[in-house]
């Protein structure tokens, strides 16, 4: 028959449409299957929060700053304080700090982990070469040559979600490095402002205790004149020396706590510890904190804290590694394919005749891992509530931070006003006691109690006003104040969370159960 050859291609053509009908149809059911993801969803968890923070109001004073509930306003906090140097040593800190370099290669290493997990979701292609040298029988035998040169390809369609479950955890890692990076920052700005404060604290103290030792050997002086014209008794004097000696001890440890405190400051600048002697060697005052301090709501915490926004990243990651682990109870489908050439010598293996070729649709299925599966799904069960508890715990404690920063700065500014009068009165109180014992009518130990308490006061208002500066670092600190400072310029303050209003998941449930309760997945 004339048409047998014809026929013969024919059949061969329709068996290779046949069989790529047959591939192209498990093709579209699997890219159809693939629509689903097993596992639970992720919701963003909406908690209870307070209406209000406990915020006693501040004692009524001109030096007072009182805190308001209005929309919070904590962006770059610290020029608050109208300091240049400290604005300077915080942006450099913030562009040379380690632990912040060392938050930053963790975010990148997040962002390279996605991108590994995400190359799942598409066709691997991969080549190979050989050449073999092969012979059979004794010396003189015949010999002979192979060289292949090959290309594989495969291709696993993500048919249950278990690629794109660990493709949504690990962009989740990303959001939670992101955050991470974040609260370095705002723990690295508010050391670096506390430090500072500390700092001018204790060149202030040094001045002070400077100051009142001068006075205290002047006092020494007239008590040994009078002691040499017959008025006093030589015990005046011995207690007059005393007390200067006393002070003049109190000077170098107080020095040395500066320095020590400088030296913690060059490196949160990762610098040497005395890079910044020389510079901030001169005396300058305490900063002076604000007037008006909006604080806004606790529920704005939910946003502006780094470490709940953490939490929350990694409370997501965690539930899409349940899916990750759910996936593998179920079959997975590849297309693969290879293509081969092969041929005793390196010249024909150009010509297409010399090809080996294969391709179709595989299926693999896990029928007995001795609960291998079952177990890891336990597992990221358990790790989902550890990440849950994890995230209610870091707004109690968000909320524990705000309200003992309100409590301490209200209580400190009350503190420092009692103090500022207390340094009135005992001043008035030495002038009057000098005056009266230069003139014969009182005794020595009136004018010692007097500068004694005088000295005490005015080291206690010192440290005083540093405490309520440093209250208020800490309160933006635990307002999460801070973060959107960056070497590149500011970041936008991310949205505020939304609602959840589809119906509860794994998640909420662990969210808002008792930790005693079980929950089923």
């Amino acid at each position: 028959m004339s048409t047998s050859i014809y026929g013969k291609r024919t059949t061969t053509v329709d068996n290779i449409l046949r069989r790529g009908r047959r591939i192209g149809g498990l093709l579209a059911a699997a890219l159809i299957l693939s629509g689903c993801t097993v596992g639970p969803d992720f919701h963003r968890p909406t908690p209870w929060m307070p209406g209000g923070y406990e915020n006693p109001s501040a004692p009524p004073g001109a030096e007072t700053s009182a805190t308001t509930e209005a929309p919070i306003k904590i962006v770059q906090w610290w020029r608050t304080f109208n300091d240049p140097m400290l604005d300077s040593l915080v942006g450099r800190a913030a562009s040379q700090n380690l632990d912040l370099k060392q938050a930053t290669a963790r975010l990148r290493q997040a962002r390279a982990a996605l991108g590994v997990a995400g190359s799942g979701l598409y066709p691997q292609l991969g080549s190979d070469g050989s050449y073999t040298h092969a012979g059979t029988g004794a010396r003189g035998a015949r010999s002979t040559d192979l060289y292949s040169l090959g290309v594989d390809a495969a291709w696993e369609i993500d048919v249950f979600g278990g690629v794109r479950r660990g493709v949504e955890a690990a962009d989740s890692n990303v959001q939670a490095a992101v955050w991470d990076r974040r609260d370095v920052l705002v723990t690295l700005v508010s050391e670096v402002a506390i430090d500072y404060i500390n700092v001018r604290s204790f060149q202030r103290r040094i001045a002070l205790a400077n100051r009142n030792l001068e006075s205290e050997r002047h006092t020494a002086s007239v008590t040994r004149k009078r002691l040499g014209a017959g008025f006093v008794a030589k015990l005046d004097v011995a207690n007059a020396e005393a007390q200067a000696a006393t002070t003049e001890s109190d000077i170098p440890v107080l020095e040395t706590a500066e320095q020590q405190t400088v030296y913690a400051m060059s490196i949160l600048l990762g610098r040497e510890p005395a890079t910044l002697l020389a510079e901030l060697a001169n005396e300058e005052p305490i900063p002076i904190t604000p007037p008006v301090i909006p604080i806004g709501l606790p529920s704005e915490l939910l946003r502006r804290r780094p470490d709940i926004r953490r939490a929350e990243a990694q409370l997501h990651a965690a539930t899409a590694q349940v899916g990750v682990a759910t996936a593998d109870l179920y079959p997975k489908f590849s297309l693969t394919g290879n293509l081969a050439l092969e041929a005793n010598q390196i010249k024909p293996l150009g010509n297409w005749s010399n090809s080996v070729w294969s391709f179709g649709p595989s299926i693999t299925w896990p029928i007995f891992s001795g609960g291998s599966i079952e177990a890891n799904i336990d597992v990221q069960n358990a790790l989902l509530q550890q990440a849950v508890l994890t995230y209610r715990q870091s707004i109690l404690n968000a909320l524990q931070d705000v309200d003992n920063a309100l409590i301490a700065y209200s209580s400190e500014q009350a503190r420092r006003a009692a103090l500022a009068q207390a340094v009135i009165s005992n001043r008035d109180a030495f002038e009057l006691s000098t005056r009266l014992y230069v003139q014969g009518q009182t005794d020595f130990l009136n004018v010692l109690n007097a500068e004694r308490s005088l000295l005490g006061v005015e080291d206690s208002l010192a440290q005083s006003e540093a405490a309520v500066a440093i209250d208020l670092a800490s309160l933006y600190k635990a307002l999460g104040g801070g973060w959107e400072i960056n070497p590149l310029g500011k970041e936008m303050l991310p949205a505020v969370p939304q609602p959840a209003t589809s119906q509860p998941t794994l998640t909420r449930q662990l969210l808002y159960a008792p930790v005693t309760q079980p929950v089923q997945p």
